[in-house]
């Protein structure tokens, strides 16, 4: 409790009623606040951009950046700084970048690819705030592709590097599924500099702060699970995201404006996916939003270290922001039934029109 009773900045109290405001065409739109997502060619638009893209490699280069679909390499996924399969951008010439970042743009909303650059242009900024730019590389984002792109037959791919990890499935003839989806920020807001104050994921902070803060005492008590926040999302980058029980408050526990709040805060996340899939998300959660829960950990003081998440059955959320004196974000968005293109990809393999 004393998480909620101490927090007295009074324009994250305010911010609640902004988000109330807008959260119901944040969802609807399921373009996050740039609305960028109705724009967003469908999935036969994306397996065109991905065969333009391996179309501008040698041999070379395709061989780094293609695998099998059903190869475990598919299913090793990091966000922190490693070495990594696939083709980097700093191993492009520029037509292959500009192809590799039209598939990116493809993929997502405007809302989401703005998200996914904001990341890479962070490790450029922790380069020249750590003094060592050397050991951070903006460019070191790897491009993988599993299976054969095409509109009637099952593909994926990845773009993935520090704080980036985008996985994306295509079964043939569904909805391009999203999943895992990783974003962090470090720094969460830039202190110096040309881009002091910048605060690419400030959004998902500020709306589920507000939210949080908005909870009378019986409601925190239910969706506070830890004075203290953990040092990271629980889920890590395990192959299949789960949690032994659902905690924090339900839904029906929530009131009118409290739940729009929250579907603003899941706009946040599907509103980063290309539209066909984001539209998916929307009507699938406002048709049902009954099993979701809303949990907190560690402080609502700005600046503190803390911790939520939002799950239901079908998918799971996590958000923290503990490291670096509470200046680094790790988020993650999980589609607990197709992650990796999951049931989806099984259903379309147990048709006998699987491509391998």
């Amino acid at each position: 409790m004393t998480a909620t009773t101490n927090t007295s900045t009074r324009s994250v109290k305010l911010l609640i009623v902004a988000v109330v405001a807008a959260a119901g065409a944040a969802l609807v739109s399921a373009g996050g606040s740039d609305g960028g997502a109705a724009s967003v060619p469908g999935d036969s638009d994306l397996a065109d951009a991905a065969v333009r893209f391996l179309a501008t490699l040698d041999a070379g280069a395709l061989d780094r950046a293609t695998y099998e679909l059903g190869d475990e390499e598919r299913f090793d996924w990091k966000f922190v700084p490693t070495s990594r399969n696939g083709l980097p951008l700093k191993d492009m010439t520029l037509a292959q970048r500009s192809a590799a970042h039209d598939l990116l743009a493809t993929a997502m909303s405007a809302q989401g690819y703005l998200k996914a650059g904001a990341v890479m242009e962070l490790e450029r900024i922790l380069g020249i705030l750590e003094g060592r730019p050397e050991r951070r590389d903006p460019e070191d984002y790897y491009v993988t592709v599993f299976g054969e792109p095409g509109p009637d037959q099952a593909w994926g791919w990845r773009f993935e590097g520090h704080h980036l990890s985008l996985n994306f499935s295509s079964p043939a003839g569904a909805i391009t599924i999203t999943g895992p989806a990783f974003m962090g920020a470090n720094p969460a807001v830039v202190p110096s500099g040309e881009k002091a104050g910048w605060r690419p994921l400030g959004k998902e902070e500020d709306i589920a702060r507000a939210l949080f803060v908005s909870l009378d005492e019986s409601q925190s008590a239910a969706a506070l699970i830890a004075e203290e926040a953990p040092r990271d999302i629980i889920t890590r980058d395990d192959r299949e995201a789960t949690l032994a029980e659902f905690s924090g408050i339900p839904w029906h526990d929530l009131r009118p404006a409290q739940q729009a709040a929250l579907l603003a805060l899941i706009g946040q996340y599907t509103g980063n996916m290309a539209a066909d899939a984001a539209h998916e998300w929307t009507t699938r959660i406002q048709a049902d939003p009954s099993g979701i829960h809303f949990a907190w950990a560690g402080s609502a003081e700005v600046g503190e270290g803390h911790y939520y998440r939002v799950h239901s059955p079908a998918f799971l959320i996590e958000y923290d922001n503990t490291q670096n004196d509470a200046n680094h974000i790790h988020s993650v968005w999980r589609d607990l039934e197709n992650d990796f293109g999951g049931d989806a990809l099984a259903r379309h393999y147990e048709t006998g029109t699987g491509h391998q």
